[in-house]
């Protein structure tokens, strides 16, 4: 069964960066698209990036790009989402997941449980 585990998140100042981790296990991945969303208190979860295993095609949303880089590993089989020149509004439960797809739209099939990220001003 696929597993997905983030971790790496933490609080920053604004203007500061992270980098968050996504260890997947329990499957072939090389044909899935994986991806990070973000869901901050009283607001829905939203798309942030996304990368498709096999050929490390990258997508992400307006808000981040040219901010925020998507990257994988195959030897290791994780994912990291390298977030820099953080704001305030990035402050969120970040969350990895894993679409059979191709393409970024999803379905998402898998997630993991969520990493906290915080950005202060």
């Amino acid at each position: 069964q696929v597993q997905l585990v983030e971790s790496g998140g933490g609080s920053v100042q604004a203007g500061g960066s992270l980098r968050v981790s996504c260890a997947a296990s329990g499957g072939t991945f090389s044909g899935y698209t994986m991806g990070w969303f973000r869901q901050a208190p009283g607001k829905e979860r939203e798309f942030v990036a996304a990368i498709s295993w096999k050929v490390g095609r990258t997508y992400y949303a307006d808000s981040v790009k040219g901010r925020f880089t998507i990257s994988r590993d195959n030897a290791k089989n994780t994912v990291y989402l390298q977030m820099n020149s953080l704001k305030p509004e990035d402050t969120a439960t970040y969350y990895c997941a894993a679409s059979t797809n191709w393409g970024h739209n999803g379905p998402y099939n898998y997630w993991g449980p969520g990493t906290q990220v915080t950005v202060s001003s």
